[in-house]
């Protein structure tokens, strides 16, 4: 096979494979209509006033559905909140 047929063919490949991995695994941003109330009611709790910029939604361990919102506090900090599907507060950080 010519060289430059198999480049083109392993980059086709790797590029059908990486996406197939991004859906499951990766990030996913979520409209606020579409968080739970119970993480709804949290990541509101936790922002103290703050302006939830962005909110992702992603899997851990293939069955863990976690919430993370990205938060401007008033104070002008960035800090990101995550939440599991049921509520629970997993971790507070500053961006």
């Amino acid at each position: 096979m010519d060289t430059k047929l198999r480049l083109l063919v392993s980059l086709i490949t790797a590029f059908f494979v990486t996406t197939s991995l991004a859906g499951p695994f990766g990030d996913k941003k979520v409209e606020w209509s579409q968080v739970p109330e119970k993480v709804q009611q949290t990541i509101t709790q936790h922002a103290q006033g703050g302006t939830i910029e962005k909110i992702e939604r992603e899997t851990k361990k293939k069955k863990i559905t976690v919430y993370e919102a990205k938060v401007r506090m008033p104070d002008g900090r960035k800090i990101e909140i995550e939440v599991e599907e049921d509520g629970t507060l997993l971790e507070i950080e500053d961006d």
